[in-house]
């Protein structure tokens, strides 16, 4: 199994980071896949297979950490490409919604 669960929707409240930008803040850091809940059941096939599939978007996948559990909300296709290269552990922002403040990085 790549991922701990497949999910469909996100579990946790709405965190207002919708573009890049917004989640420029939060530093990235490795997480294992195999810890990651998906937030999406299908994959686009096109944005797998892509060669600049980060050219408008953000280089880092965006994870959320909420009630000890961590949702892969953007990045499907990178946490994919990465286990398609044998690889288990991959760089990707993490908003901490379980910190004291409701929305920091961890």
């Amino acid at each position: 199994m790549i991922f701990k669960s497949v999910g469909e929707g996100r579990p946790y409240p709405e965190h207002g980071r919708v573009t890049a930008r917004d989640w420029a803040s939060v530093p990235p850091r490795q997480v294992r896949l195999e810890d990651l809940t998906t937030t999406k059941g299908t994959l686009d096939l096109a944005a797998l297979l892509a060669e600049d599939s980060t050219f408008y978007g953000d280089l880092f996948p965006h994870v959320v950490r909420y009630r000890g559990e961590m949702y892969l909300e953007d990045g499907l296709h990178r946490a994919v490409r990465t286990a398609l290269h044998h690889r288990s552990i991959m760089p990707a922002r993490v908003l901490d919604l379980d910190a004291k403040d409701g929305g920091g990085a961890i």
